[in-house]
């Protein structure tokens, strides 16, 4: 097997390349058209991802009135257990400077923080904000990670993947992931430290884990205090939303949902156009407002004839004895995906949103539901994207002689490259196929001067033969084929270590394992390779 150094299309480094999405084959046509400024994606953008979109951003940004107060005074209460690093106590008094904007990312509160993916937004969140800062330095920028603490869906955000081996948490708590209890996470911690408490920094982890997920304590302060541990340094500031004081500032908007049920009529207007060319996702319900309980049940609210019924419960309202209560408890309603965003627009001086792919397509779809309600909207940012390839990996690449964008290509077609790569062995049936075609037209021809009904036999001789020489060609690929059974081994355990269980690295594989590998650098290292707004998927020779 003769050596085929590997390349990168946009840009290389010592440790790193970048490709674009859509070289992966991995991403949606949504996500490829929204990071090539389609024409068809345009009219659902508010702004361009640039240094111009950024500053229009912040123009509409001022003209809004951000309650910036209530937001300092409840991450000071929300940090007071934990501490400020003194970037983020830097940062946190910004806030209230009205030339200071965040840039947020946004995610539920996975266990022991979930697929990689969870690291890499928030770490693009941190770099975008660093470079803003300095481009722009009129301005200050402060990283914000938004904790959704009031998802519901447990399937998805109690499990982790450690080499691609499933790990779930097994609960009967029920209700808002954020406000249910620890218990048996420690379970999990203690398996953690087990298997890689002897790597390097594997102590450090099993120490940061233990702290998080202490007895006693729910999800979202564990999360809180995790993802602290992790990014304080950077001078991230965590928000948990699922607070009585930033709510209140949501009260009109929650109010106008109640009464009009105007939401989903917009977003429903919006998708019926953006589904013409795309997948979108769901438009919500009448009422896009939950209940929360005190026990962390989250119910929807239903209007009926008389009033309003919160489902599965025996809570009844009417009108007037909800909007009392929307004034009174305003932690007890939640915002469902439809309206999430726009609470986080309404409380944070945001102009930059960090999300994935099923992110922006939600975020097109509400685009007219801002513009109507009044709020500003953000820029949005493809996430970035990482594929982390070990010495073990990087030698079998080398092996192979594959490039970075071929390693995302299926088995078979790089089994099909291997053999068209052997010296002297590559079939190549266009030629053969070309000649033939212009021997049966020769053909087809002189039988048609003799008897024009043979033209027709002729053409199905040429067909049977065309069929035939495709039938050759794959017999002799397949020869071909199990001549580099080793090699057709090593591409199986290649893409094993990249792709674990068939899907990209990042949506599958936890940190954890990382982090006990290469400890806090880990992150720097990240942070390092972040870009800012090329939106470019960075592949990541982590061991070099």
């Amino acid at each position: 097997m003769r050596f085929i150094a590997y390349f990168c299309n946009i840009r290389m480094s010592n440790h790193h390349c970048t490709l674009p999405y859509a070289a992966t084959g991995a991403f949606s046509k949504l996500v490829t058209d929204y990071v090539a400024r389609a024409q068809g994606i345009r009219p659902f953008m508010a702004h361009e991802v640039s240094l111009q979109g950024i500053e229009a951003a912040i123009a509409r940004r001022q003209a809004f009135a951000t309650p910036r107060g209530q937001v300092y005074h409840a991450l000071q209460l929300q940090y007071a257990s934990i501490g400020l690093h003194e970037k983020q106590a830097r940062h946190l008094e910004a806030l209230t400077d009205e030339h200071t904007f965040t840039i947020v990312t946004a995610h539920q509160p996975n266990i022991f923080t979930g697929p990689l993916y969870f690291m890499y937004k928030i770490l693009h969140a941190i770099r975008l904000a660093d470079y803003l800062s300095e481009q722009l330095p009129q301005y200050r920028f402060v990283p914000v990670y938004y904790m959704g603490s009031e998802d519901a869906d447990l399937d998805e955000l109690g499990h982790i993947f450690v080499n691609g081996e499933k790990i779930a948490w097994q609960t009967q708590q029920v209700g808002a992931v954020g406000r249910m209890h620890t218990t048996g996470l420690q379970e999990i911690t203690a398996r953690l430290k087990g298997q890689f408490g002897h790597m390097p920094f594997g102590a450090d982890m099993a120490r940061m884990l233990e702290e998080a997920y202490a007895p006693g304590t729910n999800i979202q302060q564990a999360t809180l205090h995790l993802v602290n541990s992790l990014f304080a340094d950077f001078g991230l500031l965590v928000l948990i939303p699922d607070n009585a004081l930033l709510k209140s500032a949501y009260v009109p908007t929650m109010r106008r949902e109640l009464l009009e049920q105007y939401s989903s009529k917009i977003v429903s207007a919006t998708i019926d156009r953006l589904k013409d060319q795309y997948k979108v996702q769901a438009a919500g319900r009448e009422i896009n407002l939950f209940y929360l309980f005190d026990d962390g049940r989250r119910e929807r609210i239903e209007r009926t004839d008389g009033g309003y019924r919160v489902l599965f419960s025996d809570l009844y309202f009417t009108e007037e004895g909800l909007l009392q209560e929307l004034e009174a408890h305003p932690e007890r309603f939640s915002p469902n995906v439809i309206l999430r965003g726009m609470f986080q627009e309404t409380i944070l001086p945001n102009i930059a949103f960090i999300g994935g792919g099923g992110e922006l397509a939600y975020w097109l779809e509400l685009k007219d539901l801002f513009e109507a309600s009044g709020v500003p909207y953000p820029v949005l940012v493809l996430r970035n994207s990482f594929l982390l390839v070990n010495e073990k990996a990087e030698k079998l690449q080398n092996k192979l002689g594959l490039s970075a964008e071929e390693l995302f290509l299926p088995s078979l077609a790089l089994e099909d490259l291997l053999v068209k790569r052997l010296p002297g062995k590559q079939r190549d049936t266009d030629a053969a196929q070309q000649a033939l075609s212009l021997l049966y037209d020769d053909l087809k021809r002189e039988a048609g001067t003799v008897d024009a009904t043979l033209m027709q036999h002729v053409e199905a001789l040429h067909a049977k033969a065309r069929k035939g020489l495709v039938g050759l060609a794959k017999k002799m690929q397949r020869a071909e084929r199990r001549k580099i059974r080793e090699e057709a081994g090593q591409i199986d355990a290649l893409k094993s270590l990249l792709f674990p269980n068939g899907s990209l690295q990042e949506r599958v594989e936890n940190v954890m394992p990382l982090y006990a590998q290469y400890g806090p650098g880990l992150l720097q290292r990240l942070y390092n390779e972040s870009l800012s707004f090329e939106q470019q998927f960075t592949v990541f020779y982590i061991d070099r």
